[in-house]
């Protein structure tokens, strides 16, 4: 507990070091995959405040939203539409420090300032990303697409 506590007002670095630990705590056995991502989202929300936290899975050739933390978010996002959609045509993070500059954001919320998008990848195909959207500008850096990859792993 005062571990938990100690690096709870510590720096980002090390609160993602002891989220890691939580959610492989959490996740390892559980084989669910919707179970896991409805801990993860509220994990990560939970631990930074941010404004949205959750995940799109890839349903038919579509993202399809899934478990989240925060307000109200669009339901179903095209390959390559916004910044969730290029996460996940070019399989690769996507850190956007604001929204407004991003060709084609799609503004599920006017709040939304910054968003990091993480694909999740099994077997060479994105089955999923993480998406998280801050209201304030700049929120997302290297360390957090590390760490937030890392965390995407555990799927």
């Amino acid at each position: 507990m005062a571990e938990e506590l100690h690096i709870a007002q510590g720096g980002k670095e090390q609160k993602y070091q002891l989220l890691y630990k939580q959610i492989k705590a959490v996740t390892e056995n559980e084989s669910d995959t919707i179970a896991n991502m409805a801990n993860i989202a509220a994990m990560i929300h939970h631990t930074f405040g941010f404004w949205w936290t959750g995940f799109y899975r890839v349903v038919d050739d579509i993202l399809v939203l899934g478990p989240f933390q925060g307000p109200l978010a669009c339901s179903r996002i095209g390959k390559g539409k916004g910044v969730c959609g290029t996460a996940w045509s070019e399989q690769r993070t996507q850190v956007v420090p604001d929204v407004d500059k991003f060709p084609g954001h799609i503004a599920c919320s006017s709040a939304s300032k910054s968003e990091i998008v993480v694909p999740i990848i099994k077997e060479g195909s994105v089955t999923a990303v993480l998406d998280i959207d801050s209201e304030h500008y700049g929120t997302f850096d290297e360390c957090d697409r590390m760490w937030l990859e890392k965390i995407a792993g555990t799927l």
